[in-house]
């Protein structure tokens, strides 16, 4: 990269953004349903999480939520999924495909590109950092599982379920830059889903990189500042960016 003239903070996701969060689901459809290869994987995941973000609206698991609660958003998700591709569920089928989805959320590697970009960022000097949506303990396993903790600051990593706010709520994104001490105007964020990094981060006045890399559509009129589609655009989108006076 070339010189930078102002040092900007750049925030990544990490479900679907950081890793392929397909993978874990495609293996536990297989394995549970005997679903074959030509499954539309790639539209179940997007209405999977669809519905996790929106049983966690229902349920209200922005802070700490109760584990009932929890349970009960996990075994609905997908249900639901199931049920638009005309497979509904057997009794017992919406537990065993979250416990074998769980047991695989583990078994993560970084997408190609993510790492390197990271370093680089920070080696000019950028403040680099995670927001990410979960429950705290299971999310730092991931975060454990990725190796992603041995060099990016803990205290840059933002947990919604060790906050208090989870995303799209702007308030996640404004305790981040309090919390940081940086300013929403130099800020950056990466991230895949629409409803919450797109409409999160915009509402908070942050610059955003929508990474579409499943060529989703858009759910609302926001505006998402750049789209990429690999973490070679994205790199390309911050090399622009971050040379600019």
């Amino acid at each position: 990269m070339s010189e930078i003239n102002n040092a900007k903070t750049i925030f990544f996701d990490v479900d679907d953004t950081l890793y392929d969060h397909l993978q874990p689901l495609r293996g536990t459809l297989q394995d549970v349903l005997g679903l074959p290869d030509e499954f539309p994987y790639a539209e179940a995941y997007h209405r999977f999480r669809y519905y996790s973000d929106w049983l966690s609206a229902q349920e209200d698991l922005s802070a700490v939520p109760e584990a009932d609660a929890v349970e009960r958003m996990r075994r609905r998700r997908f249900e639901l999924t199931m049920e638009e591709f005309g497979l509904p569920l057997q009794s017992g089928q919406a537990e065993e495909l979250q416990a074998q989805y769980l047991s695989r959320q583990f078994e993560i590697v970084p997408f190609e590109g993510a790492y390197e970009l990271i370093r680089r960022l920070q080696a000019e000097g950028h403040t680099v950092g995670l927001i990410t949506n979960g429950e705290g303990e299971h999310q730092r396993r991931k975060l454990e599982a990725l190796d992603v903790l041995s060099f990016v600051d803990k205290h840059l990593i933002f947990i919604s379920g060790m906050t208090g706010y989870a995303k799209p709520d702007r308030r996640l994104f404004e305790y981040v830059n309090k919390q940081s001490g940086t300013d929403a105007r130099s800020s950056y964020y990466i991230g895949d889903s629409w409803r919450n990094d797109v409409v999160g981060a915009v509402d908070a006045g942050w610059t955003v990189i929508w990474f579409n890399h499943r060529e989703a559509l858009p759910e609302s009129d926001h505006q998402p500042h750049f789209v990429a589609s690999s973490y070679e655009e994205i790199s390309r989108i911050l090399t622009f960016e971050c040379v600019q006076a």
